[in-house]
């Protein structure tokens, strides 16, 4: 859980998974060795004035670049959770839509390090102020840049896996 300003007073919001606690290991089960499918999700609720949630998975320890493994924006401020093995439409039926990965494809792509060290997996949740009406398909770099000025909370989830 991350506290942030939100009108000048400390909001916390937090962000879990049933599947693995925050700093753990991601099962096999949402990596490339694996069924390859993204983990269930719950939040808290939002500050006041959210009209959107955006979301980004990415790896830091990628050996090029940060790696972008997920990127979900306009979910209803309503939802508080994500389902295991969510659809990788580019638009959902509520308006949630998702971004294009590193992997060049639309929706969840797993952990799938080189062997080695364990890396680690942010997942990051954003309250937004706004809808960001971005493009399905649109890259992490367009989401960012969209929701600058706009987050009034944060919340984060590390997990860590190797291979």
């Amino acid at each position: 859980m991350i506290p942030t300003m939100a009108g000048g007073v400390a909001t916390p919001f937090s962000l879990s998974s049933p599947a693995y606690s925050n700093g753990g290991e991601i099962p096999r089960k949402f990596t490339c060795e694996g069924p390859n499918v993204s983990p269930a999700l719950n939040w808290g609720e939002p500050p006041a004035g959210a009209q959107s949630f955006g979301l980004i998975m990415d790896d830091p320890d990628a050996p090029a670049k940060t790696w972008v493994h997920w990127v979900l924006f306009d979910l209803p401020p309503s939802i508080r959770s994500l389902q295991e093995g969510l659809s990788k439409a580019p638009e959902m039926p509520d308006g949630s839509r998702q971004g294009r990965n590193d992997f060049g494809r639309v929706g969840y792509e797993g952990p799938c390090p080189p062997h080695g060290p364990a890396h680690h997996y942010s997942l990051r949740l954003y309250a937004l102020d706004v809808r960001l009406n971005l493009k399905p398909g649109s890259s992490k770099v367009d989401v960012e840049k969209a929701m600058k000025g706009h987050i009034l909370a944060q919340a984060e989830l590390i997990g860590k896996y190797k291979r």
